[in-house]
């Protein structure tokens, strides 16, 4: 069983991998995708975080492959290949779905989100660049996405002001960032993750001059820098 749930990782991994290839790919909601167009949203990241895919992509087959040939009945590995080939598989129709249909997408990445956090829980503290990087990169990019897609949600709706969505949904993205990244003491990808992506919220938000949101960015990233100097600290003294 173990051997299998590591073929599926693989399985489940490339799945997610072609999926931007077999279809017209995403970088964002657009605007008429809501009842209140949303333009120029104040929570979305400029255009060249998503970027970070690329990344995501290759290091979670790379870990995948390894995991398959090198640690296919590894403990360490075991237990977190449920829950990520749940996220993975939910990722692997999320484009298609993101193009159509903001709602349901949105659903679906927070169940990406919590079953991504699932395995990096579960994941073993071995092997940490074949493993608990990979995906703490994945799952720190998700955190920051989710609210992102969360925050579209209830201003395209009318729920919440554009203002207002985005102050929630980035104060909620950076509260689940400082609970992992502070728990999750060996994993300094999954904060970086977080970070790039607030990074880019800051840039979409300099041209429009959306200072206070431009300030909570900032505050949240000074705040997710120290627990992940201490994570870089602890994977350098393992190294």
């Amino acid at each position: 069983m173990d051997r299998m749930k590591a073929i599926f990782v693989v399985t489940a991994t490339l799945a997610f991998l072609v999926s931007p290839f077999t279809t017209s790919g995403f970088n964002g909601f657009t605007a008429n995708q809501f009842p209140i167009p949303q333009n120029d949203p104040p929570i979305q990241p400029e255009g060249y975080a998503f970027s970070i895919w690329g990344v995501i992509y290759l290091w979670l087959m790379a870990g995948a492959l390894f995991g398959l040939f090198k640690r296919d009945r590894d403990p360490d590995w075991a237990s977190m290949r449920w829950p990520l080939i749940i996220s993975l598989v939910v990722g692997a129709a999320w484009i298609p779905v993101a193009n159509m249909d903001p709602i349901s997408a949105t659903v679906m990445i927070w169940i990406m989100l919590g079953a991504g956090l699932a395995a990096l829980f579960a994941a073993g503290p071995k092997d940490h660049w074949w493993l608990r990087a990979p995906i703490g990169l994945y799952t720190g990019w998700l955190t920051a996405a989710s609210g992102v897609a969360l925050g579209l949600l209830l201003a395209g709706y009318g729920v919440l002001s554009e203002q207002v969505a985005a102050f929630a949904m980035i104060a909620l993205s950076l509260a689940i960032a400082l609970y992992v990244q502070t728990t999750q003491k060996d994993t300094p990808e999954y904060g970086i993750a977080v970070i790039w992506a607030v990074i880019g919220i800051i840039v979409a938000n300099l041209a429009s001059g959306n200072w206070s949101v431009v300030a909570l960015c900032a505050i949240g990233i000074a705040l997710l820098a120290r627990p992940v100097l201490r994570a870089l600290t602890v994977v350098r003294a393992r190294s």
